[in-house]
């Protein structure tokens, strides 16, 4: 009733009203009934009801004021409580990032009393329960959280951090499982915390195995604990160490053995020992120090393999992340071999790979992995396994902005300069490599700038060209892809060496290798646009010609890339208009690609042909062909691209106009 009264229409004020009357006076007739008044006393008065109308509407109207007073009241009180609680909320995270969870407790709690339905409030002092490790209390809050918003995606995500804490794993897989319904776009997220499930729960099935193994006598699992026991003696010689270390590791033969390494505090034998320590970490190394940084690495290779929890804690040991780039570079050749070893043991898997772009900075490895190409023996390729799989990640691709253009670049132009003298598989790995990072927008630029890089490029060009080797003819190909991928950017350095490049291009067109030719091709259509003196260069050297025998050969890669080639010649160069007129008679080659079910060819063969109309007698060639009715159906509405449609209908046009009787 009382919402009826503030509609704007004034029949249902009056309706209500009528409403509210009536049941004032059947109020007034129940309270004269229970009087139980013998005495009739009624004065019959024929204006009653008219005041009586006017003081219930007073009354509704006092009523309505009242409440109004009642509500701004409580939404002053609230915006006070409000204030309040967000002092008391910034006071307790003040707490919680210096490391005191109970005075951030106390303070979000206080903020609650203030405001009892404000959610972060409850997410805030969940956080400070897990710190606590008091995790039945942090799942209460959130469940309170939830109730404030639904949808809360923290209470979910540290909803599933305590019940993983208490061993209930199903619990907080269905809490993350929550996080992807409620927001898709969180996916890895989710992915990130169902991979800590699932390892936690692993590692606790591996601990339970392990136990079980250690009370049934097995001597492997005995083993470990006694070498680990005698590891742990002070004051020994470094070789006695070594020796252990190598006993162990030939003892590690599964994930029992890997489970009992790091039950029995195997990952603390650097920080408890400080002979292990000083021989790891030293700077220059000896001979006998130089066995036990190589009997480590072996260990925890062996330890590590297809283990997630003990790759993590071995990656989260303070030495061993101080210590892993500078073993990475070393000068000695064992060392770094074993290095690259137990690298791949990280990279060779997605899981591994995260931890290893999460737990290390990875600034300086480009630099350092991609200098292993100049080695003549294994460690080039496994340097180029690695990179291979850490350029799958996109937080490694970041990492690599840092020192691009002063670390990497150079190092790298270096090393296609001396083509000859590096290892040539790696080397076209590498370039592969490079290749790829150029998906990232911000290393493709910087590659693209890069004069240093194009002047490497270009020498390097000419020391493959006189080399019929594969392994010569491998970095050729893999130079030219990595060149198709820097020329999608558009600067004056581009520019300035598009002559250089289109010239290199031409003369890779009479190659035997049918890949490094029609590479050469996607290059010239990519490198000619960016320079008209590039394009009078290339048609003088025939390439309209060439262009048209390539089509006749086919390959919707190599025709794709020859029709734009084309394309770019004939949309400004006469003389390559003239040039096709005369390669193509009766335009029999470009007439065929109309027909092609490929809307890139179909497109850059309508503009060709468009461009050429123009050159005397073209148009009339065509007049026994079926030229018209290809045209037609391509502008009319056959092709899906609105560029292929444009293209053809102006070809039309022109065709009409250079020939009348079109």
């Amino acid at each position: 009733l009382l919402q009826s009264l503030n509609s704007s229409d004034p029949a249902v004020k009056e309706q209500v009203i009528a409403e509210i009357e009536e049941r004032l006076r059947e109020e007034e007739r129940s309270k004269e009934e229970e009087s139980k008044t013998t005495v009739n006393r009624t004065v019959i008065n024929t204006q009653a009801s008219g005041r009586e109308f006017s003081l219930s509407v007073g009354a509704v109207y006092g009523f309505l004021a009242v409440l109004e007073k009642d509500a701004k009241e409580r939404a002053e009180r609230r915006k006070r409580n409000e204030q309040l609680a967000n002092a008391l909320k910034e006071k307790g995270n003040d707490a919680f990032r210096k490391g005191d969870y109970v005075g951030a407790v106390e303070r979000y709690t206080e903020g609650l009393e203030k405001l009892k339905n404000k959610q972060e409030l409850y997410t805030n002092r969940a956080q400070a329960y897990l710190k606590m490790q008091e995790y039945e209390k942090a799942i209460g809050d959130c469940e309170w959280a939830l109730k404030c918003n639904i949808k809360c995606i923290k209470a979910y995500f540290l909803m599933g951090k305590a019940h993983l804490a208490l061993k209930h794993y199903s619990e907080s897989r269905q809490c993350y499982e929550k996080i992807l319904q409620i927001d898709p776009q969180k996916e890895g997220l989710f992915k990130d915390c169902m991979n800590e499930v699932n390892t936690e729960e692993a590692r606790m099935k591996d601990e339970e195995c392990a136990m079980r193994d250690v009370q049934s006598g097995k001597l492997t699992a005995l083993s470990v604990k006694e070498l680990l026991q005698r590891l742990g003696r002070p004051d020994q010689n470094i070789s006695y160490y070594t020796g252990g270390i190598q006993l162990l590791t030939g003892v590690v033969r599964d994930r029992t053995e890997q489970t009992l390494f790091r039950t029995n505090n195997g990952f603390s034998i650097l920080k408890d020992n400080e002979t292990l320590r000083r021989g790891f970490c030293a700077e220059r190394k000896d001979a006998a120090q130089v066995d036990l940084c190589v009997a480590l690495l072996l260990l925890w290779q062996a330890v590590c393999a297809g283990n997630e929890e003990n790759q993590r804690l071995l990656l989260t040991h303070p030495d061993v992340n101080a210590q892993l780039p500078q073993l990475l570079s070393s000068k000695v050749l064992e060392i770094q071999k074993e290095t690259l070893a137990l690298i791949s043991v990280y990279t060779e898997n997605e899981k591994g790979r995260r931890l290893l772009v999460r737990h290390q900075d990875l600034t300086r490895w480009l630099q350092i992995l991609m200098a292993l190409v100049r080695s003549s023996d294994a460690r080039a390729c496994s340097a180029m396994n690695v990179l291979s799989d850490l350029i799958q990640e996109e937080r490694f691709k970041t990492q690599c902005h840092v020192l691009l253009s002063t670390g990497v670049l150079p190092l790298f132009a270096q090393l296609l300069i001396s083509v000859k003298q590096v290892n040539q598989a790696a080397l076209a790995r590498c370039i592969g490599i490079m290749g790829s990072l150029c998906t990232d927008p911000v290393i493709r630029a910087q590659m693209a700038e890069c004069r240093e890089c194009w002047q490497a490029c270009l020498k390097f060009m000419d020391e493959c060209s006189d080399v019929s080797a594969p392994k010569y003819q491998e970095c050729l190909f893999a130079a030219l892809g990595l060149m198709m991928n820097l020329l999608l950017e558009s600067n004056v350095i581009i520019q300035e060496f598009a002559v250089d490049i289109s010239g290199r291009c031409m003369c890779l067109l009479g190659d035997k290798d049918g890949r490094i030719v029609t590479r050469a091709i996607g290059v010239l259509s990519r490198v000619l646009p960016a320079s008209s003196s590039a394009v009078d260069e290339v048609v003088k050297g025939g390439v309209v010609k060439k262009m048209i025998r390539f089509l006749k050969a086919g390959g919707e890669i190599t025709s794709n890339y020859t029709l734009k080639t084309l394309s770019v010649c004939t949309r400004s160069n006469q003389q390559a208009q003239e040039d096709l007129v005369k390669s193509d008679k009766k335009f029999r080659v470009l007439l065929k690609l109309l027909e092609s079910e490929n809307e890139m060819i179909v497109g850059n063969a309508a503009f060709c042909l468009g461009q050429c109309l123009a050159v005397p007698g073209a148009a009339t060639s065509l007049m026994d062909s079926n030229v018209v009715m290809l045209l037609l159906k391509h502008a009319g509405g056959d092709a899906t691209r609105t560029s292929v449609q444009e293209n053809a209908a102006i070809a039309l046009g022109k065709l009409c106009i250079a020939e009348p009787r079109y």
